[in-house]
C-alpha cells in the first residue's frame, strides 16, 4: 500500500513537470536580433522575415508563451473578445519609431492567439497605400 501513494506523486509531479512550454525556434530566424530591433526601427525585422515566413505554419497552436520568449514583448497589443488577444510587431521604420511611439499604419506582423492562449493566425499585413 506505501507503494500506490509514492506512485501516484510520481505520476503528478510528471504531469506538473510536462505543462510549461518549450521554447521555440525556427531554423534561420535570429529571434534575439528581432527581438533587439523594438518597434521595427533599426531595420532588422525585414531581414528576418523570409526565415520567419518560411517557418510560419510551426507557429500555429504553439502557446502566447513560447511565441513572447520567442519574438519578444509586442509592439502594441489588442484584447479582444472571449479573452482573445492580437499581438503586433512593427517590422520596417515608420512614423512609430519617432519620439512618443505613435501607432502607425505601416508594415507589421500580427499574431492572433484564441481563447486557449494559442496561435490561431499569423499575418504580415500592410495597409492600404503602404508597400
Amino acid at each position: 500500500m506505501l507503494q500506490r501513494p509514492a506512485f501516484l506523486l510520481s505520476c503528478a509531479l510528471l504531469l506538473l513537470g510536462s505543462c510549461g512550454h518549450s521554447r521555440l525556434s525556427l531554423p534561420g530566424f535570429d529571434a534575439a536580433a528581432w527581438r533587439r530591433d523594438v518597434r521595427g526601427c533599426a531595420g532588422q525585422r525585414q531581414a528576418q522575415l523570409a526565415a520567419l515566413d518560411q517557418h510560419r505554419e510551426e507557429l500555429y497552436n504553439v502557446h502566447v508563451d513560447a511565441v513572447a520568449d520567442l519574438l519578444g514583448r509586442p509592439d502594441e497589443e489588442e484584447l479582444q473578445e472571449q479573452t482573445q488577444r492580437v499581438y503586433y510587431y512593427y517590422v520596417a521604420p515608420g512614423p512609430q519609431c519617432a519620439p512618443g511611439h505613435p501607432a502607425a499604419a505601416t508594415r507589421r506582423l500580427s499574431v492572433r492567439f484564441g481563447s486557449l492562449g494559442t496561435v490561431t493566425e499569423v499575418l504580415y499585413t500592410a495597409p492600404a497605400g503602404v508597400q
